[in-house]
């Protein structure tokens, strides 16, 4: 099991951090791939890495697809356009999933100049860092005809200085992006050119010193809200050079810090804001989602044509309180292949919430609260989850978790495999593929006592087990 470790480099354990600053060159690197080393290609929307990526089901989403577009391909026309437009809302509304089905539509419309999708479950670190963003733009925009020569004023600006990559984000996007176009000025066919560029997840990424060394919860949170906003300026800093065509369209959740940098006169001025809720009327697009699964679940099990009923359907839309990632997770418990559908359909209606659903997480909670409680070692399963969830590495295969956190063999499928419907976890002989989180949402819930109550793990219980674990493997 040792061996496992043997020369290993640049990874983190809990507070544990091994690193490795020898670096190698050898050659002399054209701009092109001096460009590609600094890129993220699991960042695009089209990406291998988001092939399981939520995207909006069928005639779900309808309206807000469509506002968003329609300021894609007119909002210049409107009385005060907007360069910016903030798509934003709670957890689990669906945010990345009208992103990249907007990116879609886009892509294949020629109106999709680069896309961004930041994870922080990803299986790549170059998702979760803010130092990837202008060059993988920069890439992406190089490859349209269009911009052909825009690439090659790109690659002209690497040939003159190869260290553009370490500098601050706002002068590498002035030099690789805002210049080449500026040099263009009045050169560029505006109807040859694609439209916008996607960032999602904005929230999602993490402080660059975090991937690097240990923090403090505190230090680590403002270390990510530091960049995060650094990213936003950015943004605002292309909206507002009038040589850069593109609209931009920034997808995160409404914390407090993007919040108030929106809020701002200078982000005010130049963003539209389009809040998820009520008003795109949700709840009707949930029934529709769940309809559509549950006749795929009732074809697989050759159940009568009246399961389930309307009824049924109503109730698990009420109370998803416009949260997509309820609805989904209802469908992936009640489809676990071990059970029987009809049963698992009674035990998600039958879990109790308060009579009228004040809190929009009580019955996600709830859910949640049932599946955790449902595996033969609730408190184990959980210590596992915040320890997967909390290392900043979710690239670590799952095999890679088996010989950390098994103090016995087997002991993954055990803590792990009863809660298919919240993880994907890789068969045993996979030994590269990570494990999978469906939702974010669900490291949320975990880390909050307020909300998981007696299934809460204080830092003190979780620090005692990862060193446990830890010291394990140095006496083994």
């Amino acid at each position: 099991m040792g061996s496992y470790f043997n020369n290993s480099s640049n990874f983190k354990i809990g507070t544990v951090d091994i690193r490795s600053s020898s670096v190698t060159y050898n050659g002399t690197k054209s701009a092109l791939e001096r460009l590609e080393e600094h890129i993220s290609p699991g960042a695009a929307f089209n990406s291998d890495e988001r092939c399981d990526a939520p995207k909006c089901h069928p005639d779900t989403r309808v309206a807000v697809q469509d506002e968003i577009l329609s300021w894609i391909t007119a909002g210049e026309t409107d009385a005060e356009p907007k360069r910016i437009l903030w798509l934003t809302g709670p957890a689990g509304t669906g945010k990345t999933a009208i992103a990249g089905s907007v990116a879609e539509t886009c892509s294949k419309a020629g109106l999709l100049a680069a896309s961004f999708f930041f994870s922080s479950f990803a299986g790549s670190a170059d998702r979760r860092s803010k130092r990837f963003v202008v060059p993988t733009l920069a890439y992406q925009l190089r490859k349209h005809q269009g911009l052909a020569v825009v690439g090659r004023g790109i690659l002209s600006t690497i040939d003159h200085d190869p260290a553009v990559f370490t500098a601050r984000l706002k002068d590498q996007l002035e030099d690789l992006v805002l210049k080449p176009f500026r040099q263009l000025h009045g050169q560029l066919d505006a109807s040859s050119i694609p439209k916008v560029i996607i960032i999602d997840g904005i929230d999602e990424c993490e402080g660059t010193n975090i991937l690097s060394r240990s923090m403090k919860e505190e230090e680590s949170r403002a270390a990510s809200e530091r960049d995060q906003l650094e990213i936003l300026d950015v943004l605002l800093q292309a909206a507002s050079d009038t040589n850069f065509p593109f609209r931009i369209i920034a997808v995160s959740r409404p914390e407090r810090h993007l919040s108030n940098f929106f809020n701002s006169a200078s982000a005010c001025a130049t963003t539209l804001k389009v809040f998820l809720d009520e008003t795109y009327d949700p709840d009707s697009d949930i029934t529709l989602f769940l309809q559509s699964k549950f006749t795929e679940i009732r074809r697989r099990y050759h159940l009568p044509p009246s399961w389930p009923s309307e009824k049924d359907i109503r109730t698990l839309a009420y109370n998803a309180s416009g949260q997509f990632v309820y609805a989904a997770t209802v469908v992936r418990f009640v489809e676990d292949r071990s059970k029987l559908p009809q049963v698992q359909l009674n035990r998600a209606l039958n879990l109790r919430t308060g009579a009228s659903i004040t809190d929009r997480y009580e019955a996600l909670d709830t859910l949640y609260t049932h599946i955790l409680k449902g595996c033969p070692d609730p408190m184990l399963t959980v210590k596992w989850i915040r320890l997967i969830a909390s290392t900043n590495r979710p690239e670590y295969p799952a095999h890679f978790w088996r010989l950390y956190l098994e103090s016995n063999p087997g002991e993954t499928e055990y803590v792990l495999g009863c809660i298919p419907s919240l993880l994907h976890l890789p068969a045993p002989e996979d030994r590269r593929a990570p494990p999978q989180f469906f939702h974010k949402s669900l490291h949320d819930f975990v880390g909050d006592q307020a909300r998981c109550d007696e299934l809460y793990l204080d830092d003190h219980e979780f620090h005692l087990f990862a060193v446990e674990r830890y010291f394990r493997i140095i006496r083994g």
